[in-house]
C-alpha cells in the first residue's frame, strides 16, 4: 500500500505538496500514480510519476475545512494497479483571514434617564469565522469608539453600561455609540469590526409642575351661562407622557362654591368653569388659590422638592344690562269659571337687577294666549279675566308674562304662569251613549229591558251622583216604568205584556236626570224603545212593522236580489245612452275649441292709434275685400269661388242679401269654421249713405265751407248737430 507523506500547509497558500510513494516503485517509472475523490483533478492534481499531490488554487478553510481522496498505483504498461486502492485525508488548516462581524447590529437601547452608574443598556455579540480552537483567530474582545464617557463597554462580554450618573433626558435624550470588536484578543495585527448602537434616555418623573406666572387675571361678564368656561391655565412640566399628568384644585379663596377647575386630558390644561350664576351688583371679583400636582410621582425624586406648584387666579366680574327678573320661577293662580270678566286672578313681580333700577312694563306672550282668554296691567303686574272662561274646554292655562325694561325694551324678562280653571256645575247630566232599546213581543211584565247611565262633564269634588226618574207626564204611562238603582244607573221595566208592531212599533220614553251639584241641573233625555219579533231566547229578529205587509213568499233575502237586479239594469241603460250620444259627436269636435256663446275678457287697453294702423279694420266693414279662398279639409266642396263680383249701385236689400251669401258660401269651405250651424255677425252697413260721411276730422282739417242745413230737415235726433253745423253756429260761442 502506498504510504503518504506530507505535511498540510496554510490554507491561504499554496499547499505543499504531500508524497504518495509506493513499496513496488523501484524508480525506474514503471510506475504510475492516480488520484480521486473530492477536489480531484480541480482542486487537487498529482505527479502520475513521484506521485507528489499540489493544490491548484487558494483553499478556504470556512468553505471546507476537509477533503477525502483516494490513490493507487498502476502498472505503466499494463494499466493494472500493483497494490489495493489507497485512501486519505487532507485538513486544511486555519489562519487568521476573517474579521468579526456584528450579525445583529445597528443596535437601538434604551435606559431611564437619571440611572446610575453601571446600569446595563444592551449587550452587543460579534461572530469571526475563522477556527475558534486553532490559535487567537477567533478570539474577539469589545472596546468603545464613540460614546465615552457616558457608557463603557465589558471587553468579554460585549454589554453596555452607564458610565456617568444623573444623565438627565431633559439635556439630552439620546446618544450614538460605535462599538469595536476585534480578534486575536485585540493584538496588533488583529482584524476588527464595528457596529453602531443608538442610546435613548426614557422619561421618569423628576421634574414638578410649575405656573409661568404666580398670578392670573380674567374679566367675565356676570350674564355669562353657568358651566360656561372662564379661564385655562397650564403648569409646564419637562415631563412627558404619564410622567407629565397633573391634576389641579382649588385649594384656597372665596369662589370655592361659585367656581371649579378640572384638567383637559389630552392638553393637560386646567380649566375653570361656572358653577352657579354671577351677578355684579352682589360681587365684583373673586380670588381663587390653584394647585397643579403631578398625578404620580415617583419617590425616588421627593427629596427634589414637592411636585407640585400654587397659583393665584382673579376673577374680575363685568356688569351687563340684564332683563328684568321675576320674583318666583312659576307662578301658580286658581280662578272659578264663574268669575265675570275683568276680575282680578293674581299678579307677578319683576324687577331690573341691574344698579339703575329701571321701571318695568308687563305683558302677556300671546303665543301662549291665543284665545286671548287674559290681560295684564302693564304697569303693576295685575293679570285679569278678559273672555268667560269654561273648564270643560281647557282646565290649565299656561301662559307666558313678559317683563320688559322701560329705558330699554330689547330686555325682557320670562315669566310662566299656571292658571288653574276651577269647576262650577255648569253641565247638566246626559245620556252616556246612544241606547239602542227594544222590547220583545212576548215580553212580560217587569222584565227589565234597559240599563242606563249618564254622564256630566263637571267634576265635582266629591264624585257625580245622578238621580234618574220619569217625567210627570210619563210616570203614569202603561208600557214601562223606571227603577234608579242608586249607582249612576237606572233600570226600564215593562209593565204589561202583548206588546205588537202593527198597533205601535216605536214607543218613547222621556227620562228626567238631576245631579247632585250646587245648585243641581237636569235634563231631560228621550229613550227610543222598538217592538221586535224576538226569538226563544230573546233575541229581537225583526222590528220593521212593514214586515207584515210583505208577501209571505218573499223574504229579506230575496228583496235584496231584486234589488240588486234593479240597479243593474239602471247602470246599463246609462251606459248606453251615454255611448250613443258619443258617437252623435263629430270626430274633429273640440271640446277646448268649442266657441259656442264663450266670453274671453282681456285687461288690455289696447295701443290706440297703433291698433287701427296695425289691423285694416276695413275687413270687417267692406263687402269689396278680397279674402284667401281656403278649402275644408273634412268637406269637399261642390263649388270653388275663384273671383267675386264687385258690387256697384244697387238696392240695399240686395246688397245685404249678397253679402250673406258671400259669407255664407266662405263658411263652408273654411276649415276653421265650426262644423255646426253657428251665429255669424258683420259690421257691414252697405255701400254708401245719402249723408255720406258724418266725421268732422275731415271737415276741421279743410279749407272748403260745407253747407249743413240739411241736417236740421233730419229731425229732432239731429238737432244737435244741426246747431253746431247749422247756419246758427256762431250763436253758440256768442
Amino acid at each position: 500500500m502506498p504510504t503518504p507523506r506530507w505535511l498540510a500547509r496554510d490554507a491561504a497558500e499554496r499547499a505543499a505538496s504531500p508524497q504518495l510513494h509506493s513499496d513496488v516503485d523501484k524508480g525506474d517509472g514503471s510506475i504510475k500514480y492516480i488520484l480521486s475523490g473530492e477536489g480531484a483533478s480541480s482542486i487537487f492534481i498529482i505527479d502520475e510519476n513521484t506521485g507528489d499531490i499540489h493544490a491548484t488554487k487558494r483553499l478556504d478553510r470556512e468553505e471546507q475545512a476537509y477533503y477525502t481522496l483516494r490513490a493507487q498505483a498502476l502498472d505503466r504498461l499494463t494499466n493494472k494497479p500493483v497494490e489495493p486502492e489507497s485512501e486519505f485525508v487532507i485538513k486544511i488548516q486555519d489562519i487568521n483571514d476573517n474579521e468579526p462581524k456584528f450579525l445583529d447590529g445597528p443596535y437601538t437601547a434604551g435606559v431611564p434617564e437619571m440611572s446610575p452608574v453601571g446600569t446595563s443598556v444592551v449587550q452587543v455579540t460579534a461572530t469571526d469565522a475563522d477556527d475558534p480552537t486553532y490559535g487567537n483567530s477567533a478570539r474577539v474582545v469589545y472596546s468603545i469608539l464613540q460614546g465615552q464617557p457616558y457608557f463603557s463597554v465589558e471587553p468579554k462580554t460585549g454589554v453596555i453600561k452607564t458610565a456617568l450618573p444623573n444623565m438627565d433626558r431633559e439635556a439630552k435624550d439620546q446618544y450614538l455609540l460605535v462599538i469595536q470588536a476585534k480578534d486575536m484578543v485585540g493584538q496588533n495585527g488583529g482584524l476588527s469590526g464595528t457596529t453602531s448602537v443608538t442610546v435613548t434616555l426614557t422619561d421618569v418623573n423628576d421634574n414638578p409642575p410649575r405656573f409661568p406666572r404666580r398670578s392670573y387675571q380674567y374679566n367675565v361678564p356676570e350674564s355669562l351661562p353657568v358651566a360656561s368656561v372662564v379661564a385655562r391655565i397650564k403648569a409646564a412640566d419637562a415631563d412627558i407622557g404619564a410622567n407629565a399628568e397633573m391634576d389641579y384644585k382649588i385649594v384656597d379663596g372665596d369662589g370655592l362654591g361659585i367656581f371649579k377647575i378640572a384638567v383637559d386630558k389630552d392638553t393637560q390644561e386646567g380649566i375653570i368653569t361656572i358653577q352657579k350664576d354671577l351677578d355684579f351688583e352682589a360681587k365684583t371679583s373673586y380670588t381663587l388659590r390653584i394647585e397643579a400636582a403631578n398625578r404620580d410621582a415617583d419617590p425616588r425624586f421627593l427629596s427634589l422638592g414637592p411636585f407640585s406648584d400654587t397659583t393665584t387666579v382673579k376673577i374680575i366680574v363685568e356688569d351687563v344690562d340684564e332683563p328684568p327678573v321675576f320674583s318666583a320661577p312659576l307662578y301658580p293662580m286658581e280662578v272659578s269659571e264663574a268669575t265675570q270678566v275683568g276680575n282680578i286672578i293674581g299678579t307677578v313681580a319683576a324687577h331690573d337687577p341691574d344698579s339703575s333700577n329701571s321701571p318695568v312694563r308687563y305683558s302677556i306672550d300671546r303665543n301662549t294666549d291665543l284665545e286671548r282668554y287674559f290681560n295684564i296691567d302693564a304697569n303693576s303686574g295685575v293679570i285679569t279675566t278678559a273672555k268667560s272662561l269654561d273648564r270643560e274646554t281647557n282646565a290649565v292655562h299656561n301662559i307666558t308674562v313678559l317683563a320688559m325694561e322701560s329705558q330699554n325694551p330689547s330686555q325682557v324678562g320670562r315669566g310662566y304662569v299656571a292658571i288653574t280653571i276651577l269647576d262650577i256645575n255648569d253641565n247638566a247630566p246626559e245620556f252616556a251613549m246612544d241606547y239602542e232599546t227594544t222590547v220583545c213581543e212576548n215580553a212580560q211584565p217587569g222584565q227589565v229591558i234597559q240599563k242606563v247611565s249618564a254622564v256630566d262633564k263637571d267634576e265635582p269634588a266629591n264624585g257625580h251622583q245622578f238621580y234618574f226618574s220619569l217625567t210627570t207626564d210619563a210616570t203614569n204611562n202603561h208600557n214601562f216604568s223606571l227603577k234608579d238603582n242608586k249607582d249612576n244607573t237606572a233600570s226600564i221595566l215593562t209593565r204589561r205584556n202583548g206588546f205588537r208592531r202593527q198597533e205601535q212599533s216605536v214607543y218613547y220614553l222621556p227620562i228626567f236626570i238631576v245631579d247632585s251639584g250646587s245648585p243641581s241641573l237636569s235634563s231631560t233625555n228621550t229613550l227610543t224603545i222598538r217592538v221586535c219579533d224576538c226569538d226563544a231566547d230573546g233575541v229581537a229578529q225583526t222590528c220593521n212593522a212593514e214586515a207584515y205587509v210583505l208577501p209571505a213568499g218573499l223574504s229579506t233575502g230575496a228583496l235584496i236580489a231584486i234589488l240588486a237586479c234593479v240597479l243593474t239594469l239602471l247602470v246599463l241603460i246609462l251606459l248606453i245612452v251615454t255611448m250613443r250620444r258619443r258617437k252623435k259627436e263629430p270626430l274633429i269636435f273640440d271640446e277646448e275649441r268649442d266657441i259656442r256663446e264663450n266670453i274671453v275678457r282681456y285687461d288690455d287697453e289696447g295701443g290706440g292709434e297703433e291698433d287701427t294702423e296695425a289691423f285694416d279694420m276695413a275687413a270687417l266693414r267692406n263687402l269689396n275685400v278680397m279674402r284667401d279662398t281656403k278649402t275644408r279639409r273634412d268637406v269637399t266642396p261642390e263649388i270653388q269661388f275663384l273671383s267675386r263680383p264687385t258690387f256697384k249701385s244697387i238696392p240695399d236689400n240686395v246688397i245685404f242679401r249678397e253679402f250673406i251669401w258671400e259669407r255664407l258660401k266662405e263658411a263652408d269651405v273654411d276649415p276653421c269654421a265650426p262644423p255646426y250651424d253657428s251665429l255669424q255677425t258683420y259690421a257691414f252697413e252697405g255701400n254708401g249713405s245719402v249723408a255720406e260721411s258724418l266725421s268732422s276730422l275731415d271737415s276741421i282739417s279743410s279749407n272748403s265751407d260745407q253747407n249743413y242745413d240739411y241736417l236740421s230737415d233730419w229731425g229732432p235726433r239731429f238737432k244737435r248737430l244741426a246747431d253746431m253745423y247749422g247756419n246758427g253756429q256762431e250763436s253758440l260761442y256768442s
